[in-house]
Order: C-alpha cells, then structure tokens, then sequence
C-alpha cells in the first residue's frame, strides 16, 4: 500500500534521510524500530507532507503523493499519531474525537463512531472532560481514537508507549492488534520498546543513520539480533 523509493532529507547540513526505501504490506503491522536520532520522526513527517522530501518518491495505492498536502494525505487514508500525541488541551474528549472527522461531509462529521468507544471505554466515561486533564495513557488513547474517526487505511503511530503506565500499553497493543485482524488496515509503529514491537510485529525494519540497515519477519526479531540493534 506504501512504498517509499530513495527517499532523502536534510536538516541544513545534515543528511537525516538517506536513500531510504522500504514497503508497507496491506493489512499487516510493519514496526520501524531505531535508537534516538536515527531520523524516524524524520521520515513519518515526510510520509504526511509536514516537511517535503529533498528527493525520493512516496506511492501509495500506486501513485506518488510527494505533491499532497498533510489535509489531502488524510483525504486518501493516511492518519497520524504524532510522537506527543498533540491533543486539543482545552477541548472535550468528545470534541477532540470529532476533529477527526473533518475529512467527512455534514452529518457524517456530527457524531463520534461508537467503535471509537468500544476500542477505549474509558474515553466514553471522560467524554465531556477536557483532553488536558486527562492522564498521559488516556491522552495517547485519546489521540490514537481521534486518528482512528478518519477511517484510515493506513494508521501511522509515533512511540505510543512513550512515558505511558504498563497497564495502558498493554491495552493500547491489544487495539493495534485488533485493529490489524481485520485485515482493511495498515499499520506502521515507531518504536524503541522492543518487546512491545516484536510482540505486534508483522514485519519489522531497523533504521540507523538514516536509512533501511535490516528487515524480515517480525517472528525473526529476535534470532536476527534486532533488540541489540535496537538497545541504548
């Protein structure tokens, strides 16, 4: 469904992106993983047209969408969950929930899908609570439900274990994981938690300096040596 060809990027005189190149299959869980600064947030704000590419081409569905703008790249199917989780603080949960149902017409837009809810209930019982008081775990379910109103087809997350309670990362993997058995779904995890990416994982890939250094089968992450690539 994704694949990125030669893709290049620059930070002044940095090269951050190097050639890389990698593929998405359709329905499955790809978990890029890599230490810090490698240049993974790099590459996912290219994939949604935050930052244009310097060079290299982005298809998906078969076609380059390095011209799109991040409002058209969540037209076509492709949601965000930025590292951060960047949710509307003075907003109700519900409110934060409908934002993303911007890319819908009229009536569409007016109500939050129930399966949003029963994904995570606790943000059915918060739902006129501001998004600022809720707690770290509970933002990044808020965010990732807000992801999930647009009915993407390929869901891009951004370490959602990060600074997260046990308890909240093991039900935000039992959602990804429930969202990649149905098939219709993409997904592609940034990750540095190893056991929760190899735990999810489809396929994996492992990004050092900027590029593509290893891949294969998320089942062989562990007899290919992938948590020392990976470990600080």
């Amino acid at each position: 469904m994704l694949q990125v060809k030669e893709l290049n990027q620059y930070y002044g005189g940095s090269h951050i992106l190097r050639g890389l190149s990698f593929e998405t299959p359709p329905g499955e869980i790809t978990c890029l993983l890599g230490r810090n600064g490698v240049g993974k947030t790099t590459l996912l704000r290219c994939l949604m047209g935050i930052i244009p590419a310097k060079s290299g081409t982005i298809h998906w569905h078969g076609w380059p969408i390095n011209h799109l703008k991040p409002h058209q790249r969540v037209q076509q199917g492709i949601a965000y969950v930025p590292q951060g989780r960047e949710i509307f603080p003075r907003l109700t949960v519900e409110e934060n929930l409908l934002m993303g149902l911007s890319r819908f017409p009229g009536r569409q837009a007016k109500s939050v899908p129930g399966e949003i809810y029963e994904l995570f209930p606790v943000l059915r019982e918060m739902k006129q609570r501001r998004g600022g008081d809720l707690s770290g775990g509970q933002q990044q379910q808020l965010a990732i439900g807000r992801a999930l109103a647009c009915r993407p087809q390929l869901l891009i997350l951004d370490e959602p274990t990060e600074g997260i309670q046990p308890s909240v990362i093991k039900e935000i993997g039992s959602v990804i994981r429930n969202l990649a058995s149905r098939g219709d779904m993409t997904i592609l995890l940034v990750e540095q938690f190893y056991d929760f990416a190899a735990e999810l994982a489809d396929q994996y890939l492992v990004m050092s300096r900027g590029t593509i250094i290893q891949h294969g089968p998320g089942k062989k992450m562990e007899a290919q040596g992938v948590r020392q690539l990976v470990a600080i």
